[in-house]
């Protein structure tokens, strides 16, 4: 169990530490991930930021993650969407809600600047759990093409099953419990509360 977010950010800054001295890039999964980066860039003496990504979720389950968007519109579809009840009509229909939630959060966090740019640096991916993993590849994906030095996720713990998804689309892969029980991200924290917009804009701004 980690006591809350910010515990858990402080034992991955530690299995991070070889990126120390290299300014590394941390990159947040909005929302829940991004207090937890800007602890890391703290400790790492990196630089901080999001990633905006979001989850498609299933139409009657919405925890539920049948794939995932990027920004720029990119789609990650899981194998099991259809079976989950997600057809193409419905998948069409969720990826523009997704994007228009997308566009919203970046005119919101990063009103006035650019988002920093990854091209040639050691990015850092945090996130706060991964379930099915699929919001991380996405983020990964959408990284990927901006031909970063190094590619790293970091999560605090995941499923077996995200873990085999994600790690052949990093160049590591940094996770500090993967147990066979997973069920929710949640249940390894003693303190989970929802991260809001505000939240967000403040440490960003901070």
């Amino acid at each position: 169990m980690f006591h809350d977010r910010l515990d858990a950010a402080g034992q991955l800054a530690e299995r991070l530490a070889a990126c120390q001295g290299r300014q590394p890039l941390v990159l947040a999964i909005p929302r829940g991930a991004v207090p937890m980066a800007r602890r890391i860039a703290e400790r790492l003496g990196g630089d901080f930021d999001v990633v905006l990504v979001h989850k498609l979720c299933a139409p009657t389950q919405p925890e539920l993650a049948v794939g995932s968007i990027d920004e720029h519109g990119w789609t990650y579809i899981a194998p099991f969407a259809a079976s989950a009840g997600a057809d193409a009509a419905y998948l069409a229909e969720e990826q523009g809600r997704q994007l228009q939630t997308l566009r919203r959060r970046r005119a919101l966090y990063t009103p006035v600047r650019a988002p920093l740019a990854p091209a040639g640096r050691t990015v850092i991916v945090v996130d706060d759990g991964l379930a099915t993993g699929a919001t991380m590849v996405a983020a990964l994906h959408t990284l990927r093409e901006q031909q970063p030095a190094r590619l790293l996720c970091a999560a605090p713990v995941a499923s077996p099953e995200a873990l085999r998804k994600i790690r052949p689309l990093a160049d590591e892969v940094v996770c500090l419990l993967a147990p066979p029980g997973f069920q929710a991200v949640g249940q390894f924290y003693r303190n989970f509360p929802q991260i809001e917009d505000e939240e967000v804009i403040a440490l960003l701004r901070g």
